[in-house]
């Protein structure tokens, strides 16, 4: 049967006109009604809310549509790490991903794209029209407590992996946020922080990140942080939302703020074009600035009618952009979802994350007939650690078991040890079946010292409680881990390390082991990746997203500005590292670290040879990449810039993920945006601009960021652009 004309209409139009068009018939009410998410029901706000219509599932965030004009309801949920159930729908699961630092610790485009489809379907079956995902912060603190769910510290290489897991989900029919618009980059009392930063570095840092990210993938909505960015709150921030958002980067989508971050109606003013969660706002401010002051500002003229319709019409724009109007039956009934198949996403981005850092021979573990194996805390026994927070993920089957820590602070009711049913001695056992395996929980290093001494080999695994709403006190494994692991390394020699933890570590025992191996929280089937890793069913390929400092003497700010002080309290940050984040601190200091970021090795070899480098508007190149080993692997050849006309400088310009037979050789191309090659001149979109110094730039084809193999220099224009 022939649609109707409405709908050939519609369809015709793009969703900027069908936007323009359908506000234009809406009510007031309706109008205003877009613009506020209330959550469902859960621990912190415990009673359904009645704006919530009783035949809607809980969510984190409910936004009623206009059935008349065939607009959809929007219901969130928060993602990323999967579809997470923060106490919402009792008895749902869903497909437990790795942290996002371990997808950043892939290199991996195409796994970060197939993760995205994951969770838009997942989301999708459930009746979640908007995934908030896509998380972005740069990794400048290694304290943070929430590095885990974000990508890394370099902006490149956030950007990339966030545009194809933002283009998997939105290929759903889902729409993605990406976040926390900007610098929501310490967890210590982030409703009170200020971010204060150069106008120019932000650009050339985290506000890069978000710019190339946006431009991949086009996502349906930006979410703003909690915090403030130079004495303005990321909400109500005009110079952020309206000049450079909006403004440089003509960004089309909406943006909502993070669940509790509206203090104010007025910041629907400064670009804010949705409050979201707002039980979240009477917890933290005693009211809920849109629903109850909108009205009456649109009334009497203080929000301009011009801005209420934009606001609306941005949220309508999405929807259209990316279809969730298009949704037709129960999506419980008509989306089907694989889980099996799911299960293997999150298994191959665990088994891609996995970082080697140090081995001197010993791994892989040979199979070995009687070998005596003592592995050694870290809850090995039950499963593996997950983050804490908004993030979290119920597994299919539920968690192996809940440790209850506490804390301070609303989030405090949510610090718990989760621990994942994919225990890493069980899958040890399988995979080592002619091995004799012992466990011992860690808790006295007297006495895992006393079964190391009676064993050939110890595993011990240090674990650590990250989480939304709190920052780490230092970079050492709690709980005494630190102390078991040296008691262990002077009773075994032959000790390795496997460190489940969001962030990096300081190792004092170092040099007292034989190997060392990040598995950061690996998911549902993590257990089984660490097993496959330290055995060579897997030959490890991660790449560490972050740099391990050897100290907080090291990093930009030894001591935390806030760090112990009561809840409430305001507190400022000064970024004075401005744009030499991570790997570029380290480099512009001179500061060697633990463990460099791009750092990872592997079971197999790779040589590089034949780089040839072009200039011009921007520098291009191609290497040959050779597995010169005996196993199958997969490499992450990665270039850099190193030196510029004038100076030095330390940046990520291209990477490539190769997957190599032994004897095989692969000729790879890279191109490097030319943002990265420039300097942002101005403060904002609307005096600013980039600008190329024309000269030599010298890259380099590395291994890491602090191993560089092949060198050449290419002749780049003067010129500026963009804004």
């Amino acid at each position: 049967m022939a649609g109707t004309a409405d709908e050939s209409t519609a369809s015709a139009e793009s969703p900027d006109d069908r936007a323009r068009r359908v506000e234009e018939q809406m009510t007031d009410d309706e109008r205003l009604a877009l613009l506020t998410s209330v959550m469902g029901a859960n621990p912190m706000s415990p009673n359904r809310d009645p704006r919530i219509p009783p035949d809607v599932p809980m969510s984190a965030g409910y936004t009623p549509g206009v059935p008349r004009l065939g607009v959809p309801a929007l219901l969130m949920s928060d993602a990323s790490l999967g579809v997470t159930n923060p106490g919402y729908r009792p008895g749902d699961t869903a497909t437990a991903l790795p942290a996002g630092i371990a997808l950043g610790a892939s290199f991996d485009r195409e796994l970060a794209r197939t993760a995205g489809r994951m969770l838009g379907r997942e989301a999708r079956s459930r009746g979640f029209t908007v995934q908030l995902a896509g998380g972005i912060n740069l990794a400048r603190d290694p304290r943070n407590g929430r590095n885990f769910e974000y990508l890394s510290e370099d902006p490149l290489l956030s950007a990339v992996l966030a545009a194809e897991s933002i283009n998997g989900i939105q290929g759903e029919g889902v729409i993605s946020t990406i976040k926390h618009f900007s610098l929501n980059c310490n967890e210590t009392n982030r409703h009170w922080l200020d971010a204060v930063i150069d106008p120019a570095a932000h650009r050339e840092s985290d506000l890069l990140a978000f710019e190339i990210a946006i431009e991949r993938s086009q996502p349906g909505a930006v979410m703003t942080g909690y915090n403030k960015i130079n004495g303005d709150y990321a909400g109500g921030n005009r110079v952020l939302i309206e000049d450079v958002l909006k403004g440089a980067w003509g960004y089309p989508g909406w943006v909502m703020s993070d669940w509790g971050a509206t203090p104010d109606w007025e910041f629907a003013l400064a670009g804010l074009d949705q409050e979201s969660g707002a039980q979240m706002d009477s917890m933290m401010w005693q009211h809920q600035p849109f629903p109850e002051n909108l009205p009456a500002a649109v009334a009497d003229g203080r929000l301009p009618r011009a801005r209420l319709s934009d606001m609306v019409r941005r949220i309508l724009r999405s929807m259209y952009a990316v279809g969730i109007d298009t949704w037709a039956g129960d999506p419980a009934q008509t989306v089907t979802v694989d889980l099996d198949a799911h299960a293997q996403v999150a298994l191959d981005t665990a088994r891609e994350g996995i970082v080697v850092l140090a081995n001197d021979g010993i791994l892989p573990l040979a199979q070995q007939d009687g070998i005596r194996i003592a592995v050694i805390g870290g809850y090995a026994q039950t499963g593996v650690p997950t983050g804490t927070g908004s993030s979290a993920v119920t597994p299919p089957g539920g968690f192996a078991a809940v440790i209850k820590i506490g804390g301070p602070g609303i989030m405090g009711v949510g610090r718990n040890l989760y621990l994942f049913p994919s225990s890493p001695l069980a899958e040890l056992r399988s995979a080592l079946p002619h091995a004799h395996i012992e466990f011992d929980p860690g808790m006295s290093p007297a006495e895992a010292a006393l079964m190391a001494r009676r064993s050939d080999l110890v595993i011990v695994f240090g674990i650590r409680l990250e989480g939304e709403g709190f920052d780490l006190a230092d970079l050492s494994l709690p709980w005494g881990q630190d102390a078991v692991i040296d008691a262990v390394a002077a009773a075994n020699p032959n000790t390795v390390v496997v460190l489940e933890t969001g962030n990096p570590v300081t190792m004092p025992w170092r040099d007292q082991v034989r190997a060392i191996v990040q598995a950061w929280y690996p998911g549902q089937l993590g257990g089984r990746a660490i097993a496959d890793v330290l055995t060579g069913a897997v030959n490890p390929s991660g790449r560490l997203p972050v740099t391990f400092p050897a100290s907080l003497d090291q990093t930009p700010r030894p001591e935390l500005p806030g760090l112990g002080t009561p809840w409430g309290t305001p507190v400022e940050i000064h970024y004075d590292e401005g744009a030499n984040v991570g790997y570029r601190w380290f480099a512009h200091h001179g500061h060697e670290p633990l463990f460099p970021f791009g750092h990872g090795l592997s079971y197999t070899t790779f040589d590089y040879s034949g780089l040839e480098v072009a200039g011009g508007d921007t520098v291009t190149a191609s290497v040959t990449v050779t597995n010169t080993g005996d196993r199958r692997g997969a490499d992450v050849p990665q270039l850099y810039l190193v030196e510029g006309p004038s100076t030095d400088r330390l940046r990520l310009l291209d990477f490539a993920r190769v997957e190599l037979d032994p004897g095989e050789s692969r000729r790879i191309d890279f191109e490097a945006d030319p943002r990265l090659l420039a300097r942002y001149e101005g403060t904002t979109g609307q005096d600013g601009h980039w600008r190329i110094e024309g000269g030599l730039y010298r890259v380099a084809v590395s291994r890491s960021a602090g191993d560089h193999i092949l060198e050449a220099e290419a002749p780049l224009h003067s010129r500026g652009f963009g804004r």
